[in-house]
This record gives C-alpha cells, sequence and structure tokens, in this order.
C-alpha cells in the first residue's frame, strides 16, 4: 500500500487503450481522471505512442512494436512512485521485464480473458494459456479482479494474492430519461458492445422472442452479422448521450457473453432503467446479486432469462446501478497499488 500522501506519482501501462472503445479503456480512462481529480499525477502509457501492427484475428486493435528502449525512457522520465500494469500484451510484457531487472514492485489486473478469446479465434486450449498468465501476474504484489466469482475461479487456477476492485457508472450520462425513439415493434430486446466472435453475440440473435431486436456497437463481426440477420437492426457504434438513449429506450437488455469479467454495459443499462437478461456467469450473476427488487433475469435458457426480465421493475434498476460509484472504484485502485520501492 503506498504511505499516506495528498499526492503520488503512478503509471499505469497499458495495452487497451484509446482508440479502442471497450471496457478496459473506459475504466482506466475514468480511474485516472478520478485519481487526477484526487490529486494525484497520473500517466498512463499506451500503444498510441508508439509504432504499431494489428493484432492477429482482430485488426482493429494495435499493438505496439518493439516497445522495450521507448517504454524504458518514457517510464524513467516520469519518475513514477507506484506502477501498475493492466494488461498482458507487448507493453505489459515489456513493463513488467522492466521491473523484473531492476527490482521495481507492480501490480497488475486481470481485466480479460485472453485464454478465452484466444481459444475462440484459433481453437489452442487453455490451459497453457492460463499457466503463463498466472506466471505473469505472479510477478507482481497483487492482481486485481472485478468480481467475486472471477476471483474464486482465479484462486482455483492457481493464481494469488488477487485483490477486489470493482467498476462504476457515469450516472449522470447513463439514466432513464430521454430515451431514443425506435419506429419498432415492442418489445425491444437490445444488446450493447463490441461486435465480435468472443460477445456470443449469435446466441441473443437466435432466440425466438417477441417485438424487436437492437445491436448497438462496432467490431470484427459486424458486417457478418448484418448479412445473416437482416431483420436485426444494427446502429453500429454510439457514444455519449446517443448510447444512453438507446439503452434507456429498449425493454430488456440482452448480454450473451460467456467470458466477461465484469460487463460494464451492465451497469450502464441498469442506470438507465433496463433490466438485464443473462447467463448465470461471472459478470452478470455478481452485479445483479443482492439487489433490491427485479432488475433482471439470469438463466442457462438466455430466451427464458429475457422472457422474465420483462417483468423487473425499472427504478430498482436505477437504484441498484447508483450503489457504483466511479470515485470509489479509483480510491480503491489507489489502496492496491504499492510503492515502486521498499523505503530506505
Amino acid at each position: 500500500m503506498l504511505p499516506p500522501a495528498p499526492s503520488h506519482r503512478i503509471l499505469i501501462v497499458t495495452d487497451a487503450w484509446k482508440p479502442q472503445v471497450n471496457g478496459v479503456v473506459r475504466t482506466l480512462t475514468t480511474v485516472a481522471g478520478e485519481l487526477q481529480a484526487m490529486g494525484h499525477v497520473v500517466e498512463v502509457i499506451g500503444p498510441d505512442r508508439f509504432r504499431t501492427f494489428p493484432c492477429p484475428t482482430y485488426p482493429d486493435i494495435s499493438l505496439s512494436f518493439m516497445p522495450q528502449r521507448r517504454l524504458i525512457a518514457m517510464i524513467e522520465a516520469f519518475q513514477p512512485e507506484a506502477l501498475h500494469i493492466a494488461t498482458e500484451g507487448p507493453l505489459g510484457l515489456a513493463a513488467r521485464r522492466w521491473a523484473r531487472r531492476t527490482g521495481f514492485k507492480f501490480t497488475t489486473a486481470f481485466h480479460t480473458r485472453f485464454a478465452e478469446y484466444v481459444k475462440a479465434r484459433t481453437g489452442l486450449p487453455v490451459r497453457p494459456i492460463y499457466a503463463w498468465m498466472r506466471r505473469f501476474h505472479g510477478a507482481g504484489q497483487g492482481t486485481m479482479v472485478a468480481t467475486q466469482s472471477l476471483r474464486d475461479e482465479l484462486v482455483a487456477r492457481g493464481f494469488s494474492n488477487i485483490r477486489s476492485w470493482s467498476r462504476g457508472v457515469d450516472l449522470d450520462l447513463f439514466k432513464p430519461e430521454p430515451r431514443e425513439i425506435w419506429d419498432l415493434p415492442r418489445p425491444i430486446f437490445i444488446h450493447v458492445g463490441r461486435v465480435a466472435v468472443e460477445k456470443n453475440i449469435g446466441a441473443f440473435l437466435d432466440l425466438d422472442l417477441p417485438g424487436s431486436k437492437v445491436v448497438v456497437g462496432g467490431g470484427p463481426q459486424l458486417a457478418a452479422l448484418q448479412r445473416a440477420y437482416p431483420k436485426v437492426t444494427f446502429t453500429g457504434p454510439r457514444y455519449g448521450e446517443a448510447l444512453a438513449r438507446a439503452y434507456a429506450s429498449a425493454d430488456v437488455f440482452v448480454f450473451p457473453s460467456l467470458t466477461d469479467t465484469f460487463g460494464l454495459v451492465i451497469l450502464e443499462s441498469l442506470a438507465c432503467g433496463t433490466p438485464v437478461a443473462a447467463f448465470p456467469v461471472t459478470g452478470p450473476k455478481d452485479v445483479l446479486a443482492d439487489a433490491v427488487g427485479k432488475i433482471g433475469s439470469v438463466n442457462t435458457d438466455l430466451r427464458a432469462a429475457a422472457l422474465d426480465a420483462l417483468t423487473a421493475d425499472r427504478r430498482a434498476c436505477r437504484a441498484h446501478a447508483e450503489r457504483y460509484s466511479w470515485r470509489a472504484c479509483a480510491e480503491t485502485f489507489l489502496s492496491h497499488l504499492v510503492p515502486l520501492m521498499d523505503p530506505v
């Protein structure tokens, strides 16, 4: 833990950064902003500051090309008091090598089920990938995870020194009003997120549901899904108030992913008063737990969950989302950081 001080110099190294649009980028961007508002000096080093190449099978994501020398110069120029390595990509690996070589301490986070994503794209088994990830994170002083169920799973896989770090939602942006006016039959079942194979969106689009289906987002699978499901409304990416209006206008948000570690979109939907239907997996089963009133449904039968969620209480959805604060998220993150060096 960092010693008490009005200001710390905090360095975050991440392979997921702007202009990418995903939960990791949203989390790091918002937490960095909250920490700065608290008086800390925060530097984020991402791929946007390096030569890059497209990620194999996912060209929308840029990966840093041989970043070691330039990254070390940036770290040494910033002179951090604490180092957080957010991802396991080229930048994360380079930062980890530097810290290990110099004897400096750092923390990590488990944001993404990298093993499952690789398997979805290549068919490679998850076990050796998890073994590699266990070594990657094990070199740090603590690995932050977003949910209790993910924490339990990683402990079962041999990970150690796991630290709980929940998420937040922008309650001023995501709210029940105003709503988009859809010229579509009701009820409207919506999905928001990256349109990629690991999101399992086909499981939603294949459901026999009344009314209409809407998908908001972009990604490598968008064109293929548009061809395969011509009756579905695909809006493409939306941001800010336009995104909030889309959430608020739907009757149910369907979250078909089996591999997310949290699902910020779940909180965004609830903040807009829209109940959630999902499989009973890490993320939705954690976020929807302990609600006062009905805010959605989880079921191994996703169609049953979607239909059941139609009877949820939209006011209870909003009230549950109000329990999640980005300031609390940033404070928890800060509490888990460790000094780069032990006191002399």
